[in-house]
């Protein structure tokens, strides 16, 4: 459940200097849904709302490519010039070297962020005929207005219910907050959802900046990522909220935009599984948490040890970060074989 934009990608050019665009669709909890259904070969759909215009039909369309179930999608009247309800557009620019990627996001009194509690029919969801075995939402979502917090929260209570296992990825985005009261806001909202949740995954700022939790000993340009610092702050977290099943987080350093370190930790029952950093070569980073998350989502739904779906999501996510837009191009063949160690060599 969350927004679904339209992303503009100028390649390899900026934003403020571009003529032409390349189109593509995303959003942090619809790229999850998609990677599981594209990658992983499961059933997923997205719960959101767009503008029923023709940029809310092309973003329709995306989803169509991209296998994703839209019966659950609400399209709302448009109003002609966007005075009430619009989609939101996401201009990107992926980065090279020592220019850090960057993001210029469009998104404001859009349809999704305008869904009140009732909207959805959750009962349907979780129960028969449908019987969803897996609910995933994200602090994106639940910053796009009061309203959307709401929804998210009677969707994790109706999931619950029905024993249906929540994951929610902080993803902690400073634009979101700043207008609606920063990080105060962002804790105190974000709090209180996470007393929801099964599995929460973020990275060191998400479970700072969200929860007030902070991994100690780590610089502020990420250098060094020490492991046992890590894990003190997943057991933190854990003691936080006993409700949380698994917490995950990514290790990212960014040597530069082109080269990063990625890796994982994650605790589950009262154990760390470590995934070790490897080096990695990056086209567009964009989306790499989210092909990470489904990764792992996908292992734990498959009844796969916890280790492998840690090393599933570090591969996916690795994958994802090779080719453009924000979702994953990879198939389960690639995720297997970098989990095995294999090499970049031509197949052919």
């Amino acid at each position: 459940m969350g927004e679904v934009m339209l992303r503009l990608d100028p390649g390899e050019g900026r934003i403020h200097t571009a003529r032409n665009f390349a189109v593509w669709e995303g959003g942090g909890e619809y790229n999850v849904a998609r990677g599981l259904r594209r990658c992983f070969g499961l059933k997923t759909a997205i719960a959101t709302a767009l503008a029923d215009n023709a940029v809310g039909r092309l973003v329709e369309d995306f989803m169509l490519q991209g296998g994703v179930d839209t019966s659950l999608v609400q399209w709302v009247k448009y109003d002609g010039v966007g005075r009430t309800v619009r989609n939101g557009l996401n201009f990107t620019e992926r980065g090279f070297g020592l220019r850090a990627a960057a993001g210029c996001s469009d998104r404001g009194n859009t349809a999704i962020s305008q869904v009140k509690p009732g909207d959805f029919d959750w009962k349907a969801i979780f129960g028969a005929p449908n019987g969803a075995r897996w609910l995933h939402t994200g602090g994106i979502f639940a910053a796009l207005s009061s309203s959307t917090a709401d929804v998210a929260a009677e969707a994790m209570d109706a999931a619950r219910a029905a024993g249906t296992p929540v994951s929610f990825d902080l993803n902690y985005r400073e634009s979101l907050w700043k207008a609606i009261g920063g990080k105060a806001k962002a804790q105190e909202v974000n709090r209180a959802l996470v007393r929801k949740v099964d599995l929460l995954l973020g990275n060191e700022e998400d479970f700072s900046a969200m929860l007030g939790i902070e991994v100690k000993g780590v610089g502020e340009d990420f250098a060094e990522l020490p492991v046992d610092a890590y894990a003190e702050m997943l057991r933190e977290v854990a003691k936080a909220y006993p409700n949380l099943k698994m917490i995950a987080s990514t290790l990212r350093t960014a040597h530069t935009a082109s080269r990063n370190a990625w890796g994982a930790i994650a605790l589950y029952e009262d154990q760390i599984v470590h995934v070790p950093q490897m080096e990695i070569d990056i086209l567009d980073r964009v989306g790499g948490g989210d092909s990470f998350a489904s990764g792992l989502i996908y292992g734990m739904l498959a009844g796969k040890p916890v280790e492998w779906a840690v090393r599933c999501g570090v591969a996916h996510g690795a994958l994802a970060m090779t080719t453009a837009g924000d979702t994953s191009m990879a198939s389960m063949a690639e995720v297997e074989r970098v989990m095995k160690g294999g090499s970049a060599r031509i197949a052919r």
